[in-house]
């Protein structure tokens, strides 16, 4: 889209904004900022949500789809299902980047906090979702360790008596999907398959996911149990490699890693027990969790086979009673990672001498949790309330090295150049003991317009990688949680059709760990992070109806912690665009047919920490459109990049080269849905 489209298009929605207005947005009820369902007017926090209404017509192929249409969210899409996150933050890459953001499923971390993932969102069921939300900026008060830069909760449907439905779609590249939902009066089923031949070479991806609710009642309490099992075969395609490569349509397709791919299962168990004690409610949440994945390190020297898993069993609990609200975690977790090259490294003497084949990696690690929370509400006027919160988490390692220690190759011969890339440390044992406060405040101007602002601090321990999985010299880690301390004040509220969302944030973080030049997991890195996120939504007339997304952020370094020849000091941090948002018209022309036309914006950013390798960014148009023929049947379609734009999903600057994942051109997928 033109630079001066683009100003006309965000000037429409802007006028928009300011003239009439729309709904009750401080009614909203959300879940994720206490872990318990609360008005937004409560919410001393920045929670976005997208229903269940918009989660079927957005009928996602990926998670980004979705999400890119809340302000300070990106989720950069890689090849098939793989994505990197940004949250109030660059989008962070490399193992344990992971730990910056908490992805939950109903509330529960999806991957212990210490072995989380990078892709973790493909192991939740985001595509039979009723609800997700976002908490923008940190939860660690509540929800501890990983809740730093923000979360991500995917709320899966009620057990709804009467519900029988399928749906089946089909696209570009031998894509297809179906979905099928059944509930009765205490059981409900979801599932769905997606196969995907994939727009680039030799890609592609088979995903099976399953979600299966109990839900009994009593006259003294509720319990819901919930099986959720997902599963992902993926012929993986790499970067294509050059300046602007992306748009050379010879080279779009190409796939120079025909050879990789990713398996992952997931399986969760979960029960939610509610019921009064002690003059309060009080719920109850056991939990299991099994993870597996293996794949193939195609983006590394060596293309080393890594397997990575852990099984887990916790229980978290949460009682409220008038304005107090105490909640306690506790977790086990058994983990292990190997990694194996099974043929030789190619390239230089110095990368075959050092990266040797055979074993790299092979430890268990066993993790204990423990986080308890206590938060205060005060009613100081009837227009003024005052939220504080605390919450003590510890986090423990019991680390196993099942190889040689040291960085010798696996029948202890040295490597040349000085020893081997890879180091293993000796068995040892790491904890972590971390505090995270916050206090928040609510001003009601009106019943419907408010002032809301807090202080906060969010926490992450190191991850279980960057502890154990050394490089080089590196024989012991001594690295110390990262912190992250904000600031935020908005404005929300809702009149005459408009409903608005304002929100100013200032974040430092302190600790941040890095892979430094001689691949060492170090900390003591400096961000600041500054932004403004717009959310608008405006109803023009019963059948007409716009909305804004928008963000405006500053992601800098502030000090040199890469140990470069170059400064980084002030520099932006690589891979974060300076504005970045969506906007759409929805137009529903008459009772059975709605379209929904959307623009999604991402601006030029730096692909390197340097800055001296640029993306110049992309505007897309993409076009939805639902038809119900009858009250048993809707159709849909779904045109994606109507301007057949080149662009990239993720571009940066490695091992001497631009490095692209290619976004798709114009696509069509059709649907139909049946009540059965």
């Amino acid at each position: 889209m033109p630079v001066s489209a683009r100003i006309v298009f965000a000037y429409l929605m802007l006028h928009a904004s300011c003239s009439h207005a729309a709904t009750t947005i401080l009614d909203e009820i959300v879940v994720t900022a206490i872990k318990q369902a609360q008005p937004m007017r409560e919410t001393s926090s920045t929670v976005s949500a997208l229903d269940s209404e918009e989660l079927e017509r957005i009928s996602h192929t990926h998670i980004n789809e979705t999400l890119h249409r809340v302000p300070g969210v990106w989720i950069s899409r890689g090849n098939g299902q793989e994505h990197l996150t940004a949250i109030r933050s660059p989008v962070l890459t490399g193992a344990g980047s992971c730990g910056a953001f908490l992805m939950m499923q109903d509330g529960v971390s999806l991957r212990e906090p210490g072995f989380c993932n990078v892709n973790e969102l493909f192991e939740s069921v985001s595509e039979l979702a009723d609800r997700i939300e976002v908490l923008k900026g940190p939860g660690s008060d509540v929800y501890g360790s990983n809740a730093l830069h923000g979360a991500i909760n995917v709320l899966t449907g009620d057990v709804t008596p009467g519900i029988n439905k399928l749906k089946v779609e089909a696209g570009p590249n031998d894509y297809y999907r179906g979905r099928y939902t059944f509930s009765g009066e205490s059981i409900r089923l979801d599932v769905s398959g997606t196969t995907d031949g994939g727009y680039k070479d030799d890609s592609g991806f088979d995903q099976q996911k399953l979600l299966l609710k109990h839900r009994f009642a009593s006259a003294a309490r509720e319990i819901t149990t919930t099986l959720s099992m997902t599963n992902l075969n993926q012929e993986t395609a790499g970067f294509i490699r050059g300046d602007e490569v992306y748009r050379d349509a010879g080279s779009r397709r190409d796939n120079p890693n025909p050879e990789a791919y990713r398996d992952a299962r997931s399986l969760r168990l979960v029960a939610e027990i509610a019921q009064s004690f002690r003059g309060g409610d009080l719920v109850v949440r056991p939990y299991l969790r099994s993870i597996d994945m293996t794949f193939l390190q195609h983006f590394l020297p060596g293309q080393s086979i890594e397997k990575n898993g852990h099984d887990s069993l916790g229980l978290q609990t949460l009682w409220t009673s008038g304005q107090w609200r105490a909640g306690l975690e506790v977790e086990y977790t058994e983990g292990f990672l190997k990694e194996t090259q099974p043929n030789a490294t190619t390239g230089s003497a110095y990368l075959v001498a050092t990266i040797p084949a055979g074993k790299h990696y092979d430890y268990d690690v066993e993790a204990s949790l423990f986080g308890v929370f206590l938060q205060r509400q005060f009613n100081l006027t009837d227009a003024l309330t005052m939220t504080a919160g605390v919450r003590f988490q510890y986090t423990g390692y019991d680390y196993d090295n099942r190889m040689i220690s040291g960085r010798t190759r696996d029948d202890g011969i040295p490597c040349g150049f000085g020893g081997c890339r890879f180091n293993r440390p000796e068995d040892r044992d790491d904890s972590y003991s971390e505090w995270s406060p916050k206090i928040g405040a609510i001003y009601s101007i009106s019943d419907n317009h408010q002032v809301f602002g807090q202080v906060s601090r969010g926490i992450r321990a190191p991850q279980a990688a960057e502890l154990y999985r050394l490089q080089n010299a590196q024989n012991v880690t001594d690295i110390d949680p990262v912190k992250l301390d904000s600031m935020e004040v908005g404005f929300r509220g809702s009149s005459s059709g408009l409903g608005y969302s304002i929100s100013l944030y200032a974040m430092e973080k302190d600790n941040f760990i890095f892979r430094d030049t001689s691949r060492q997991n170090v900390d003591g890195g400096e961000t600041s992070h500054r932004g403004i996120e717009i959310d608008l939504d405006y109803k023009f007339t019963a059948n007409l109806s716009a909305s804004l997304s928008l963000t405006r952020a500053n992601h800098r370094y502030e000090n040199n912690p890469a140990l470069s020849s170059t400064p980084l000091k002030g520099n932006d941090i690589d891979t974060a665009p300076r504005t970045m948002g969506s906007a759409s018209l929805h137009w529903q022309p008459g009772g059975s047919i709605n379209l929904k036309l959307e623009w999604v914006h991402i601006s030029d950013y730096y692909e390197d920490p340097q800055n001296l390798h640029r993306y110049d960014g992309h505007d897309l148009l993409h076009l939805r459109g639902n038809w119900q023929v009858t009250n048993r049947m809707t159709l849909s379609a779904r045109l994606m990049n109507l301007t057949d734009e080149d662009y990239a999903e993720r571009a940066d600057y490695s091992f001497g080269s631009d490095r692209y994942f290619v976004g798709t051109p114009f696509s069509i997928y059709l649907g139909i849905s049946l009540h059965l």
